[in-house]
C-alpha cells in the first residue's frame, strides 16, 4: 500500500523507518520531511496544514492510508477534512478528528473529561480574561508550587510552575490580559502541582479496541542534572525501571480503560495515538495530560521496541479491528539522545553543515531539524538529530547512544551526556 506520513521531525523519521520494514508498504512519501526520511521514502514539500494540497497529492499518487505525526493538523481537522471529501473519504487516517484531538488542543477540554470519567489528576480551576479576579484570589488560597497551563496549543511552551503567590499572580495576568501565550492562553488552566517521578504511556485505538505500546521516559530541560530551561525534549528512555507490571496495571485500570471507554461514551470517534502523560506518585498514577499523538523523542525510543509489523497495527486502527492484530514488545532497552543547535531552547545556531552520521557504530540516526544545501546537510531546527540504540539492559544503551552521539558534529551543537543515569 502506499502511505502518507505527515511531519518534519524525530518522531516522523522514527516512524519512517519503522513503516519501511513492513512488506504491507509499498511507497511511503512524507510530507514534508527532513534530511534523514529520503532515505525512507519520498519527500514531498506540502505543509501538513495545507490540506487542499495534501488533498490533491493523495489523489495523485494513489495514497491507501495517511499517517498524523504532529497535533497541529490533527486539531485544525484534517481527519475530518478527508471524511467530509467525497473524493478522500475511502483513504483511511490515522489520528483522531478534530473533536478527539481537543485532548491535546485544549486542557480545559481535557480536564473536564477526566473529571466526568473519574481519571486520577491534579485538581485545577480554569479561568478566562473576564474572571482573572477569581483567578488571582483562587491563587491565594492554592498551595504552592502551583502550575498555570495555557488551554491551547502553545508549541511546548504554555506550562509554567510557579513557586510564590506573587508570580503565580503575575503571571496569571500576563497570560490572560497580555495575551502570553497568544490565544492559546485566551484561557488559563490552574493546577495543583504533583510530586513525583514522570513517564510517558502510549496507546493506540480503533475507537474500541486498544493496544499499549512500549513506555518511556523524557528528559525535558537543557542542562545535566535536569537543570535549565525546559525544551521539547533531550533525550528518553524505555521501558521505564520504575514502571512495574503492579503500576502499569494501575494505569491501564484507572487511566486508560476509562479513557477510551469515556470516549466512546460521549460518541467522540477515535482512531489514533493516545499520548498519557502520567506522574508516579508514590506507586500511584496521576493524568498530567493527553497528547493526540506520539511523543517526540519518545517515539524514537518506542518504535525500536516494536518487533512487530507496525503497519498492520496502523491498519487495524483504521479498519476497526485492532484487536485481532498482534503487538509484539522487544525485552531489550532502548535509549535515545537528542543532539541540539547551539543556544537552543532560546535563540539558536542555523545552516551549520553536519558531519560524522556515516561514523555512527551500533545506533540509528534519526533526522529532526535537518535540511539540504546542496549536498549538504545542515540544521534548521532546534532539535537536530535523534540517537538511539537497542541494547540488552541500560547501561549499554546509555553508553553506546551517547558514545555515537560523539561522533556526530556541526558547529555549536550540544547534547546531554546524563540522559536516564538517574535509573541506574
Amino acid at each position: 500500500m502506499n502511505i502518507l506520513l505527515l511531519g518534519s521531525g524525530g518522531r516522523e523519521s522514527a516512524f519512517a523507518w519503522k513503516i519501511t520494514q513492513s512488506p504491507k508498504c509499498e511507497k511511503l512519501f512524507i510530507a514534508p520531511g527532513n534530511a534523514g526520511t529520503p532515505k525512507y521514502g519520498t519527500n514531498v514539500d506540502i505543509k501538513t496544514t495545507n490540506f487542499e494540497g495534501l488533498k490533491a497529492f493523495s489523489l495523485n499518487n494513489g495514497i491507501d492510508l495517511v499517517l498524523v505525526g504532529p497535533e497541529e493538523p490533527l486539531v485544525k481537522g484534517i481527519h475530518d477534512f478527508f471524511l467530509a471529501d467525497e473524493q478522500l473519504k475511502h483513504i483511511p487516517v490515522v489520528g483522531p478528528q478534530a473533536e478527539g484531538a481537543q485532548l491535546e488542543g485544549s486542557k480545559d477540554f481535557s480536564k473536564a473529561f477526566m473529571q466526568r470519567h473519574h481519571i486520577p489528576a491534579a485538581d485545577s480551576q480554569t479561568f478566562t480574561r473576564e474572571t482573572l479576579q477569581d483567578g488571582l484570589e483562587y491563587l491565594e488560597t492554592a498551595g504552592l508550587p502551583i502550575v498555570l497551563k495555557a488551554d491551547g496549543l502553545a508549541a511546548g511552551k504554555g506550562v509554567l510552575i510557579c513557586t510564590t503567590l506573587q508570580e503565580a499572580q503575575y503571571e496569571l495576568t500576563e497570560m490572560l490580559e497580555n495575551a502570553k501565550f497568544g490565544d492559546a492562553s485566551a484561557k488559563v488552566v490552574i493546577e495543583q502541582f504533583l510530586e513525583g517521578i514522570e513517564l510517558s504511556v502510549f496507546v493506540m485505538t480503533d475507537g474500541k479496541n486498544y493496544k499499549i505500546l512500549p513506555e518511556a521516559k523524557d528528559y525535558k530541560r537543557i542542562g545535566e542534572a535536569d537543570t535549565g530551561l525546559n525544551t521539547g525534549g533531550m533525550g528518553s528512555v524505555s521501558p521505564v525501571p520504575f514502571a512495574d507490571k503492579v503500576f502499569l496495571k494501575k494505569v491501564e485500570e484507572r487511566v486508560i480503560i476509562p479513557t477510551v471507554e469515556g470516549l466512546r461514551k460521549e460518541n467522540i470517534p477515535y482512531k489514533g495515538f493516545i499520548f498519557i502523560g502520567l506522574m508516579n506518585c508514590n506507586g500511584e498514577p496521576f493524568v498530567i495530560e493527553y497528547n493526540c499523538r506520539m511523543g517526540d523523542p519518545e517515539t524514537e525510543s518506542v518504535m525500536p521496541r516494536i518487533a512487530s509489523d507496525f503497519v498492520d497495527l496502523l491498519i487495524g486502527v483504521a479498519e476497526g479491528n485492532l484487536d485481532t492484530k498482534t503487538l509484539e514488545i522487544s525485552d531489550k532497552v532502548a535509549a535515545t539522545v537528542m543532539i541540539v543547535s547551539g543556544g537552543y531552547p532560546g535563540e539558536y545556531l542555523k545552516n551549520k553543515v553536519i558531519t560524522g552520521t556515516e561514523n555512527i557504530r551500533d545506533s540509528i540516526v534519526f533526522h529532526a531539524g535537518t535540511s539540504f544545501d546542496g549536498d549538504e546537510v545542515i540544521n534548521t531546527g532546534g532539535r537536530v538529530l535523534a540517537v538511539t540504540t537497542l541494547q540488552e539492559n541500560l547501561f549499554d544503551a546509555l553508553q553506546q547512544a551517547t558514545a555515537d552521539a560523539s561522533r556526530i558534529y556541526f558547529d555549536g551543537m550540544y547534547f546531554r551526556r546524563d540522559i536516564g543515569f538517574d535509573l541506574l
